[in-house]
């Protein structure tokens, strides 16, 4: 999954949906950029062990700030991120 997470690093992108999506699901307010930096730094220091593949879906679970993030792995766009339930 190195490979794989080396990818979705180089090439993460979004949609205005996905921003208004995390606002909401993560429930903040944050600008685009803070987003952008916000799920690269989860991304850098989450261990490619949590990077998992399921149908068409990339899934980066950090159990340290309790989030999954959910991208797509033919755009490498960010879906969405949910909190996860303990």
């Amino acid at each position: 999954m190195t490979d794989n997470k080396q990818k979705i690093t180089e090439h993460l992108c979004y949609t205005e949906l996905a921003y208004k999506r995390i606002n909401k699901k993560l429930t903040v307010n944050f600008s685009k950029k803070q987003i952008e930096m916000f799920i690269d730094e989860i991304l850098k220091k989450t261990n490619k062990m949590f990077f998992t593949k399921t149908g068409k879906n990339y899934y980066v679970t950090n159990k340290e700030n309790n989030i999954k993030i959910t991208i797509n792995s033919n755009t490498f766009r960010v879906i969405t991120v949910n909190k996860i339930k303990k």
